[in-house]
């Protein structure tokens, strides 16, 4: 039976066609195989919230409904002065698992508790994930830039415990605990070996504050050890600021509590283009969130509103981030690819880009350049 099969798959090899790079066409190679009922729509959260967010939020949904991505969108308006969270958009998130959102407005001092904090615990999306990385055609200092900050997202300075003892003396809790530092180290070193990275720096100021932030090393590197062909190392917070922009090329993923993280992010976010470029998500166990990458500017303000110039690039890519996170990977890479191009063009940019584009005029180049 052998013998007779060979002369026939010898036939079959000589006349198939060539792989690319191998002389002839490029051919479409199986990069995803989908279970029955994959391409099914999944429905969305939209949480449109507050400034410049109605902005990009249509741009996103104007962008999915032309490339008739396999999502659609259940929108509620919710804003940062909200005393909470409506129970009907938790209730959303939770079934539908994923969630899009723009900026909310946290009142800074006195007033309402963040919402966006309210999210994170009620839905324990205790990973940040921040991707800063050079866009090709964005002009920065430096080149060769690829970090992603992963951040503790649920405890820290951000518990929210605080209480003036005697007028005048305010106490704010630090709260770090074994469980949280543990599976915050564990989320980093998993997304470093599923994505081929190869090093993970834990930033802390354990130094100073030995107890909290000790704990958060000593939980790091229990996690390192259990992964050896990923390099670790550990960096002070004030010594790890100044390293960023000076030489943020030798970092890779940085995994950081609470605070940190959203201090590291933003820095990294100005070195490669700014925080209207740079996408990013918080995760849990069973419900994810995505929304622009670096929280400076995701709000705006009233010109930007008033002139329609808000940059949609940032929560575009999230979108994109989304959509691998729903299994729809070739519709993730049709989007990114489009938004780099127009970037890569320099024809239509905001202001924050050194243009002076619409949003709206953003969005249909981004149409236009989809495949």
């Amino acid at each position: 039976m052998a013998r007779r099969s060979a002369p026939l798959l010898r036939r079959l090899v000589s006349s198939a066609p060539p792989l690319p790079g191998h002389g002839g066409g490029a051919r479409r190679t199986v990069t995803y195989m989908p279970r029955p009922g994959d391409g099914t729509p999944r429905p969305v959260t939209l949480i449109p919230g507050d400034g410049i967010g109605p902005l990009v939020t249509g741009a996103v949904e104007q962008v999915m409904e032309a490339m008739h991505a396999p999502v659609y969108f259940e929108s509620y308006d919710v804003h940062g002065d909200m005393p909470a969270v409506p129970p009907a958009v938790i209730e959303s998130i939770r079934r539908n698992k994923v969630c899009l959102k723009g900026g909310l407005a946290t009142p800074v001092g006195g007033g309402v508790s963040s919402l966006n904090m309210q999210l994170r615990k009620e839905l324990d999306l205790f990973a940040s994930l921040v991707n800063c990385a050079n866009v090709p055609g964005l002009p920065t200092r430096h080149q060769n830039v690829d970090i992603v900050v992963i951040r503790e997202n649920t405890e820290g300075e951000y518990s929210g415990l605080e209480h003036e003892v005697v007028p005048g003396v305010v106490e704010s809790l630090k709260v770090i605990t074994k469980f949280c530092s543990e599976r915050i180290a564990k989320y980093a070193f998993e997304y470093a070996y599923l994505n081929y990275r190869k090093k993970v720096t834990a930033v802390h100021k354990a130094n100073i504050m030995k107890l909290a932030d000790g704990l958060f090393l000593e939980s790091c590197r229990e996690i390192a050890a259990k992964y050896p062909s990923i390099e670790y190392n550990e960096i002070i917070v004030d010594n790890c600021c100044m390293q960023l922009v000076s030489r943020p090329e030798q970092f890779d993923v940085m995994v950081t509590p609470n605070l940190y993280g959203n201090l590291v992010a933003n820095t990294a976010a100005g070195l490669v283009g700014g925080t209207g470029v740079m996408p990013g998500g918080n995760v849990g166990q069973d419900h994810a969130i995505f929304e622009q990458g670096a929280s400076a500017g995701n709000v705006g303000n009233d010109n930007l509103v008033e002139q329609q110039k808000a940059n949609p690039v940032a929560l575009l890519l999230s979108s994109a981030m989304m959509l691998r996170h729903l299994q729809f990977p070739s519709f993730a890479d049709r989007l990114e690819t489009a938004v780099k191009r127009v970037i890569a063009e320099g024809k239509y940019r905001t202001k924050d880009l050194g243009g002076t584009s619409t949003t709206q005029e953003v969005t249909d180049a981004v149409i236009a350049n989809l495949d």
